[in-house]
Formats: structure tokens, C-alpha cells, sequence
């Protein structure tokens, strides 16, 4: 018997209180899912990393800076756009600073605050990163599926986006 991951902590499962548990076919989706999740994003880390010398981790950032407008975020909205701590995006921020990719500055409308910013030399490392993460991401992931899988991916990852997004 398996552990329900469909449960979040404290949901009393059935109104008889049971867990809910994954029945065979469940569990086989719900394993090749993880499994093969986690190895795409190792495989995709590693190319980017032997080839760019950027981890994905890093490029995250990057990406998400690039994204807005200045080329700037607060500290704690990239924390939480990158899934992670605030300390852990410190600590990340702190080694694209030493690269100078990427500078800290003071938020002008809350002095305590602080923006990370995207420099040009962050923006051109992550234009030069680019090639390597998308063919990764074409040649593990898009170019093994079909149309019709691709459909029902992005139909599956927009309701749990929905369900799991913030709120």
C-alpha cells in the first residue's frame, strides 16, 4: 500500500474520513509523471550547465528578469517566481552578482526593499544560453510528443495552474 499524494495535509480524504488511494493505473501515471519530470529537468541542468556553464536554476532568474519591465524585480517576488526561499534566491542572486549578470539596487518606493536588475552582460549570457535550453527542451520534450500530446499537456498544466497557482 502507498502513501495518498492526493491529499493535502489535514483533508480528511472520503466523508468516512479513509484516504483516498491511487488506484493501479493512477499510481502508474502518477510515477512516469514525477519520474519523467525529474529527469528532464536534471538532463535539461546538465546540458545547460556543461554547455553554458549557467545551471537551470540560474537561467530561471535570468528568464524571469529578462521578463519584466526595467529588466528588474523585488527580491521577494522573484523568491516566489522562482519557487524558492528568499535566503536560497539570495544566495543565487549573490553568485550572478559576482558574474555580473545580475546587481541588487534599493526599491525607490519602499526603502527596504531591494530589486535584483538584470545587467547587459546577464542579458547577453542568457541570450547566449538560450539556443541550448530551447533545443533541450525541443529535443527531449516537444520533439517525443505528438500535437495531440502536446494539447493535452498544456490542457492538464493550465487546470492544475489553476488549482495550484497563486491564488
Amino acid at each position: 500500500m502507498t502513501a495518498d499524494v492526493s491529499l493535502a495535509p489535514g483533508d480528511p480524504g472520503t466523508p468516512s474520513g479513509e484516504p483516498r488511494w491511487l488506484d493501479a493505473e493512477e499510481q502508474r501515471a502518477w510515477r512516469a509523471w514525477l519520474y519523467s519530470s525529474q529527469l528532464l529537468q536534471d538532463r535539461l541542468d546538465r546540458e545547460l550547465t556543461h554547455a553554458t556553464g549557467i545551471s537551470h536554476a540560474y537561467y530561471e532568474i535570468l528568464v524571469a528578469l529578462s521578463e519584466t519591465e526595467g529588466r528588474m524585480m523585488r527580491m521577494s517576488e522573484l523568491a516566489e517566481r522562482c519557487l524558492s526561499s528568499r535566503s536560497r534566491l539570495s544566495h543565487a542572486v549573490s553568485r550572478l552578482e559576482e558574474r555580473g549578470w545580475v546587481r541588487r539596487q534599493v526599491c525607490p518606493d519602499d526603502g527596504r526593499g531591494q530589486l535584483a536588475v538584470l545587467t547587459d552582460d546577464g542579458f547577453a549570457a542568457l541570450e547566449a544560453a538560450a539556443p541550448v535550453h530551447v533545443e533541450g527542451v525541443r529535443s527531449h520534450l516537444f520533439d517525443q510528443l505528438s500535437p495531440e500530446q502536446v494539447a493535452a499537456m498544456r490542457d492538464i498544466g493550465e487546470t492544475l495552474l489553476r488549482h495550484l497557482g497563486p491564488r
